[in-house]
């Protein structure tokens, strides 16, 4: 792959070799149209070409950042909490819209997704009366980007079913 300081002899990919670049990625997995302009960015100088790239990609439906976001919440959600997916989704440049639209969907099944986490890690422990053991489980799930009601719901309950 190219680095970003393009040397003297740095020839630049014409559309069409931008636009194969881009669905070469496309077919690996789903990425937002920040990061397919980043990648981009290594193989042209013209802003114009790769926001017209772009544009086709996401005309003719090969790049959706809905379609990122529906990909990357599936993937976290079984292992995470809203609070670093949400991040996660930040830091690959998806639209703050689309983010609270997932955090809508994510905050209904946040405490059966937390409950799910803590059973995984502790469950043969179970919970504990001893104050270190609780406040170590909390610093896990909160690690795994679950909000502190919802890691306290999880560990003041004797029914984890529920």
């Amino acid at each position: 792959m190219r680095q970003s300081n393009k040397p003297e002899e740095f020839e630049p990919l014409p559309r069409a070799g931008l636009k194969a670049k881009a669905v070469r990625w496309l077919s690996v997995r789903e990425h937002t149209r920040t990061e397919l302009a980043r990648k981009l960015a290594s193989y042209t100088e013209d802003a114009a070409d790769i926001e017209a790239v772009l544009d086709d990609l996401e005309r003719e439906g090969w790049q959706s950042d809905t379609r990122f976001v529906e990909s990357f919440q599936r993937l976290k959600s079984s292992k995470q909490g809203s609070a670093l997916i949400a991040q996660g989704l930040r830091q690959k440049g998806v639209d703050p819209e689309l983010i609270n639209q997932a955090m809508g969907q994510l905050k209904l099944t946040e405490l059966d997704r937390a409950r799910t986490v803590w059973r995984k890690k502790f469950g043969k422990v179970g919970l504990s009366p001893d104050p270190k053991e609780k406040a170590r489980q909390a610093r896990f799930l909160a690690s795994r980007g679950f909000d502190a009601g919802v890691i306290w719901r999880v560990l003041d309950t004797e029914d984890l079913e529920g």
